[in-house]
């Protein structure tokens, strides 16, 4: 295969990458069957998705260097590895009823994990398609976007079937999945 299927790819990768943590952002199917089980407030179950972009915005400006350095691969892996441990740690929190676990789980460490997934397949995009940069990152982010409007309903349906713990269980797995 050459160069430019090659590249086409790797775009395809980067929204593979981008659907996965995007997930993130179909937080708010998660609000009200919190709030049911455990009586948290609103604006304490709506803190932790703030945590969780906090932290992805300073991991995505501090770990940019890393990036470059150790490249995508091992970007992916740190990625995957810190979303990875904060969604299963987040299925524990909600076992254990431990809104601070959750905050601890799913807002600092998926939320490192998610800021260096985001900028890991912009950065090589960027780098693969230097005649088409605004298409390449386009792409990437699209997957980003598109990832609560598919995570949604499937989220809802899982807290449905399996309760809210193990619906952030099997939510570890598309990461994961999507490092490799």
């Amino acid at each position: 295969m050459n160069k430019s299927k090659n590249r086409w790819l790797i775009a395809a990768s980067a929204v593979g990458i981008h659907l996965s943590i995007g997930s993130v952002y179909a937080w708010s199917v998660f609000t009200n069957p919190l709030h049911e089980a455990f009586q948290w407030s609103l604006t304490e179950i709506s803190l932790t998705f703030s945590i969780a972009i906090f932290f992805r915005f300073l991991s995505a400006a501090f770990m940019g260097h890393f990036v470059e350095r150790y490249g995508p691969r091992a970007s992916g892996l740190f990625s995957a590895i810190f979303f990875g441990i904060g969604m299963t740690g987040s299925g524990f929190a909600v076992h254990m009823s431990s809104l601070p676990l959750l905050y601890l789980f799913y807002g600092v460490l998926a939320g490192i994990g998610l800021g260096v997934g985001y900028i890991a397949p912009v950065s090589t995009l960027v780098k693969w398609f230097p005649d088409r940069r605004g298409l390449a990152t386009g792409l990437a982010i699209m997957g980003f976007g598109f990832a609560s409007l598919i995570c949604s309903p499937i989220i809802q349906y899982l807290i449905e079937k399996v309760n809210i713990a193990n619906t952030f269980f099997i939510f570890l797995e598309s990461p994961i999945l999507s490092s490799w």
